[in-house]
C-alpha cells in the first residue's frame, strides 16, 4: 500500500499587464487562470505549474497564506 502524499497548493497574483507581452506569456496566464490585474488563483504545487510561473514571474507573486 503506497502511502499518501499530501497535496500542497500554490496561491498566485497577477500583477502585471500582459500588454505588450509575447503571446506566450498571455497563454501562460491564461493556463494559470490568471485575466485581469489583482486576480489570485490557486493551484496544486507542481513542476509544471512551477515552470508556469517561473515564465511570467515579472508580472505575478506567490501569495503566502
Amino acid at each position: 500500500m503506497m502511502a499518501k502524499k499530501e497535496q500542497t497548493n500554490v496561491t498566485v497574483r497577477q500583477t502585471g499587464s500582459p500588454i505588450r507581452r509575447k503571446s506566450d506569456q498571455r497563454a501562460t496566464l491564461v493556463g494559470l487562470g490568471l485575466n485581469r490585474l489583482g486576480r489570485e488563483t490557486t493551484l496544486e504545487d507542481t513542476p509544471s505549474v512551477r515552470g508556469m510561473i517561473a515564465k511570467v514571474a515579472h508580472m505575478v507573486e506567490v501569495v503566502e497564506k
